[in-house]
């Protein structure tokens, strides 16, 4: 590679990191999207050919106009896809994304695979072909089955006696495969094997995912986008594209940080996830048993003057605010109250909804300011200064037994202080468990009311009497 063509791709190395930089924030991720999209668009604009020369402008053939259509195709049927699709269903349209990723990445490291049976492949070009196409074909599958989890077909865990041992022993097949084929490449066995191993994979990432209940899939997804960028960077050293090296590198390393972190904030080992089939029936066992007090229903005009006469007011949204797209109303409440000249903060814990920012993302679309999210660490030592916190449509992530009981299977896990709050306001359909399964000891506490009813009517009817009061 000559020198000004590797100058090419550190630039567009630099802008991918930037754009994950600047992704970080609410405040600045806009414009890292754009950035690291530029970063792309550098890369493609600098592909070249293997013996050199770049593909754009000498040897034009068939296949490039073929690329060139599938790009122009791709690129109308993702924008269409941004620009139609609800908030509310944005983490499937991540999953189905992330799982065309990793199909695509698996296409590539085995067609390459395959082409290299003809003549034989040095053991690290072989490994890095069927680890894009073990790993891609395993995102592909998962994240179908993600997908599905979150469209509310599978969301319950699927489980039978011995799964895990099966599953091992499914790992294990494709893992004796793979290193046989690593070493011994070539001919049409080499090809039958690699076909095996494919469809092995595919088996692979859907039993992995049947027994992880909904609820987890922003950590699940999350997962299979570090395995995706894997894929990618594997099939990078396969074709002797540093730009795919470089990606991929990003995405799988970065995926794989977040994972860590959100498993952190639910005090849960990545394992317990992939593999305790939480929220089912039996790992809910232990909860609620020693839950006292009474519920307090509360109306709307009696929850209306607790906000309008607050001087500090904390919202709690969780995935009840996302399904009944609630989101501009809280908003507008915020607005309300803040003309009254209540303090309104938002508080966001990291696993709150279904995929990573969720909860950050739905309130950006209601041109919520940024300032007033604060994140849990942040807001928690001051929550007993509030004077009412407004949970809409959160359970778990504000679940006392968290703290308190050593029984519970949520026991340990970071939670925002609600009930530290002087009145907690819990804005909820019904009196049914949150995905843990468990009672919430927060609805029995003497400083919490039940407003009951679809959050999005019940906030219509908060906004209209706070500007009565």
């Amino acid at each position: 590679m000559s020198s000004p063509l590797a100058l090419v791709f550190i630039g567009a190395s630099v802008l991918f990191i930037l754009g994950i930089k600047f992704l970080s924030s609410p405040k600045t991720a806009r414009l890292g999207n754009l950035v690291a999209a530029g970063g792309m668009l550098v890369a493609l604009l600098a592909l070249h050919k293997p013996e050199g020369g770049s593909v754009w402008l000498s040897g034009w053939n068939t296949n490039f106009t073929l690329i060139i259509v599938g790009i122009i195709v791709g690129l109308g049927i993702g924008a269409l896809g941004a620009y139609s699709v609800k908030m509310t269903a944005m983490p499937q349209m991540v999953a189905l994304f992330n799982g065309l990723g990793g199909g695509a990445a698996a296409l590539v490291g085995g067609l390459e695979f395959m082409h290299g049976t003809h003549g034989g492949l040095p053991a690290f070009i072989a490994g890095a072909m069927l680890f894009a196409t073990l790993i891609g074909s395993l995102s592909f599958s998962g994240s179908a089955i993600a997908y599905l989890k979150l469209e509310g077909k599978f969301e319950k865990p699927f489980t039978f006696p011995g799964q895990n041992f099966v599953n091992g022993l499914i790992l294990l097949a494709i893992l004796t495969l793979c290193g046989w084929l690593t070493f011994n490449s070539t001919g049409s066995i080499a090809v039958a094997i690699l076909a095996v191993v494919a469809v092995l994979a595919l088996i692979f990432g859907v039993a992995m995912v049947m027994p992880i209940g909904g609820a987890d899939m922003p950590v699940v997804i999350s997962l299979l986008n570090s395995f995706t960028g894997l894929a990618v960077a594997a099939d990078g050293f396969a074709i002797n594209n540093l730009a795919m090296i470089v990606a991929g590198t990003l995405v799988g390393s970065s995926g794989t940080l977040l994972t860590l972190l959100m498993c952190k904030a639910m005090n849960r080992p990545v394992t317990n996830v992939l593999f305790g089939a939480f929220g089912s029936g039996s790992s809910a066992k232990g909860g609620g048993e020693g839950v006292t007090g009474t519920i307090k229903p509360i109306q709307a005009d009696e929850a209306a003057v607790l906000l309008a006469y607050a001087q500090r007011v904390v919202v709690v949204p969780g995935y009840g605010m996302a399904v009944a797209q609630a989101q501009h109303q809280v908003r507008e409440l915020s607005d309300e109250l803040g003309q009254r000249g209540v303090e309104v903060q938002f508080a966001i814990h990291p696993v709150a909804g279904r995929m990573p920012g969720h909860m950050n993302v739905l309130l950006a679309e209601a041109n919520v300011p940024y300032d007033q999210l604060c994140e849990m660490e942040v807001i928690n030592p001051s929550m007993d200064r509030v004077d009412v916190c407004l949970v809409i449509g959160a359970n778990d992530v504000v679940n006392p037994a968290a703290r308190e009981d050593k029984s519970s299977p949520i026991y340990g896990m970071p939670i925002i202080d609600a009930d530290h709050s002087k009145t907690v306001i819990v804005m909820k359909r019904s009196m049914a468990a949150g995905f843990a399964g468990i009672e919430n000891h927060l609805f029995y506490r003497d400083n919490t009311r039940m407003l009951f009813g679809d959050a999005k009517a019940s906030l219509n009817e908060l906004v209209a009497a706070v500007k009565a009061n």
